[in-house]
């Protein structure tokens, strides 16, 4: 387990397929730091958990924007 582990909510807009959910999962699963990426399509939420001596929830955002998805 990750000493620093800490567990996000996101809002995602603009996820409308399994290609989006995939993309997503992607970028953030890249990040150092990153251990579980849970994208729930219907409710357009991305659960994300993570170190936080490793990666930080700007970070994790910018990395969602840049796969071209808005983080609400």
């Amino acid at each position: 387990m990750m000493p620093n582990a800490v567990t996000e909510v996101l809002n995602v807009e603009g996820m409308s397929c399994m290609h989006c959910v995939n993309a997503v999962k992607n970028a953030l699963s890249s990040l150092t730091g990153v251990g579980t990426v849970d994208v729930d399509l219907a409710d357009k939420k991305v659960t994300v958990g993570y170190d936080q001596d490793q990666v930080n929830l700007e970070q994790i955002k910018n990395s969602i924007q840049d796969a071209g998805y808005e983080v609400k």
